[in-house]
């Protein structure tokens, strides 16, 4: 089954100590690059988390943002950083001095500097809730892999539809192609009977002229190897594996295929057909960007 990189999961753990949410979204990327937003308090599992996250998705823009709220506020302590105070105190009597002011100084302001005071939690008090954040994101990332499998059945019932259509497409080609030849081939006749007269048509020189037009428009192998690009990108839709990589290289040979009809389409109908055939290549290729 086909994953779109495109996806999105949710899920919160509530106690009466804690809640914990973690959410999950991720978008079309080349490769795998994920972020994970947490907690200071977390960062030492930040690996944990990571590696967790290995087994929903191997390529793709991937967002991760964990939420902790402590309930119980246990093991949360506030920190006075005296030594820190003392600066911000001398450099208050120095500033004083300096200009002659009167500094004003009074605890409930000192305090209130940058860092005098900070929250601070005991890791110890977290390492019951540690096992808890890994199994909230791992359920969470059940549902991101959940919707991305729900994308990639669209995607892949989109594909394959458009694959149909393109061999509809080729067969139009292969039809056309030698319809072109025997039209070119009267044409040729009736104009040099017109200029030749009552006198006899060279059949050699009809032959070679003949020859040299239809090896410039002949199409044959580049339907055959397009329709072969086909088949491979079918076989390929089926298998289990990260295959956004693959397919993408499948389609940029079709659309060489597609080219090359084009340029060898001398005719207002076969070129119509080609330019179908690049349209809904490129429409596949669009979507192959998706497929993880």
């Amino acid at each position: 089954m086909i994953k779109s990189m495109t996806g999105f999961g949710r899920y919160e753990t509530i106690t009466e100590d804690y809640r914990i949410s973690v959410e999950i979204k991720s978008v079309n990327h080349r490769y795998c690059d994920m972020n994970i937003k947490l907690p200071k308090k977390f960062n030492e599992i930040e690996s944990n988390l990571r590696n967790a996250m290995k087994s929903y998705a191997s390529r793709g823009k991937i967002d991760v943002y964990i939420g902790y709220e402590d309930y119980a506020q246990a093991g949360t302590h506030v920190h006075y950083h005296e030594q820190l105070a003392g600066e911000y105190m001398q450099a208050a009597q120095k500033a004083s001095e300096d200009f002659e002011l009167s500094s004003g100084m009074t605890a409930s302001a000192l305090i209130r500097f940058p860092e005098v005071l900070s929250i601070e939690e005991e890791t110890d008090d977290l390492q019951d809730v540690f096992p808890v954040v890994v199994e909230t994101l791992q359920k969470a990332g059940e549902q991101f892999a959940a919707a991305r499998e729900r994308e990639g059945e669209s995607l892949y019932e989109d594909i394959r539809n458009k694959l149909q259509y393109l061999l509809e497409l080729v067969a139009q080609v292969e039809q056309r192609s030698p319809e072109i030849l025997s039209e070119y081939r009267k044409k040729l006749t009736d104009k040099v009977q017109e200029l030749l007269g009552d006198r006899k048509l060279d059949d050699s020189v009809l032959a070679t002229e003949l020859i040299v037009y239809a090896d410039k428009v002949c199409v044959d192998e580049e339907t055959v190897r397009l329709r072969s690009h086909i088949e491979s990108m079918q076989e390929t839709l089926e298998q289990p594996d990260a295959i956004g990589r693959k397919l993408d290289f499948i389609a940029q040979e079709m659309n060489r295929e597609a080219n090359t009809i084009l340029s060898k389409a001398n005719d207002k109908e076969l070129s119509a057909v080609a330019i179908n055939l690049k349209t809904e290549i490129e429409k596949i290729r669009e979507q192959i960007q998706n497929i993880e």
